[in-house]
C-alpha cells in the first residue's frame, strides 16, 4: 500500500478509539461502507488488535487499515502481526525506525520544526501533525514556508469546518478523532456516523 497516493487522493484519514471492541469494529465497517477509505485503530482501543484482525478480515487485504498510538518497537510488531497496514504515532518513537524495518509506512507525530526534520529523516511517510488545534491552521501554514514538500496530516481537534481550512492551508490530509466518530464506539447509532461521515467526505472533496 502506498500511504501517501492514499492520503493525497481521499485526504481524510478516521480514527477509532474506544471502549467497546464491538463498537469499534462496526464503526470501522460503517465508515468503510460510507466511503471513508484510511481508518486507524488506536493501540489505547479495548482490544485493538482484535479489532485489526477482524477488520482486515472482513476488508480485505487492500483496505487502507492501520494501527494508532503506536510507540514501541513490540507495538509495531503486533500491529504488523495483526494486519496492520500502516503506522501511526503521536511523537517520535521507536515505532518509527522499526516501521521501516517491518517496510510498513509511518505517519510520525511532530509539532515543532524540529520534529518535523526528525520525522522525516526518520523515514516518515507523512508527519502528523498533532495536536493540531494548538496552532490552528495558521501554524501549518507557517510551517508549510520552510517545508513545502512535505506532507502534513493535521490531527486532534479537527472538525469539518476545520479540516477545509487546514487543507486550503496545505495540508495533505486531516485525521478526524471524536468529530467524525461521536458516540459510535461507544455503540452508538450507525446512521449517525454515516451522515458525520458524508459530511466530513463533503468537507474534504477537492
Amino acid at each position: 500500500m502506498n500511504l501517501l497516493d492514499e492520503l493525497r487522493t481521499h485526504r481524510l484519514l478516521a480514527i477509532v478509539r474506544g471502549p467497546d471492541p464491538a463498537a469499534a469494529l462496526t464503526a470501522v465497517l460503517t465508515l468503510a461502507e460510507s466511503g471513508v477509505a484510511l481508518v486507524e485503530i488506536s493501540l489505547t482501543s479495548a482490544d485493538a488488535l482484535g479489532t485489526i484482525r477482524r477488520a482486515r478480515a472482513t476488508l480485505g487485504p487492500d483496505f487502507a487499515l492501520g494501527a494508532g498510538t503506536v510507540l514501541s518497537a513490540e507495538d509495531a510488531h503486533a500491529a504488523a502481526d495483526a494486519g496492520a497496514g500502516f503506522l501511526v504515532t503521536p511523537a517520535l518513537a521507536p515505532s518509527l525506525a522499526e516501521g521501516g524495518r517491518l517496510g510498513l509506512p509511518v505517519l510520525a507525530g511532530a509539532l515543532t520544526p524540529t520534529e518535523v526534520v526528525q520525522a522525516t529523516g526518520g523515514g516518515a511517510t507523512a508527519v502528523k501533525l498533532f495536536p493540531a488545534s494548538l496552532g490552528g491552521p495558521d501554524y501549518l501554514g507557517a510551517l508549510r514556508d520552510p517545508f513545502p514538500g512535505t506532507p502534513i496530516v493535521p490531527v486532534g481537534g479537527v472538525d469539518a469546518t476545520g479540516a477545509r481550512r487546514y487543507l486550503d492551508r496545505g495540508a495533505v490530509a486531516v485525521g478526524v478523532g471524536s468529530p467524525l466518530l461521536g458516540d459510535a464506539v461507544r455503540g452508538g447509532d450507525p446512521a449517525a456516523l454515516r451522515e458525520r461521515a458524508a459530511a466530513f467526505l463533503t468537507a474534504v472533496r477537492p
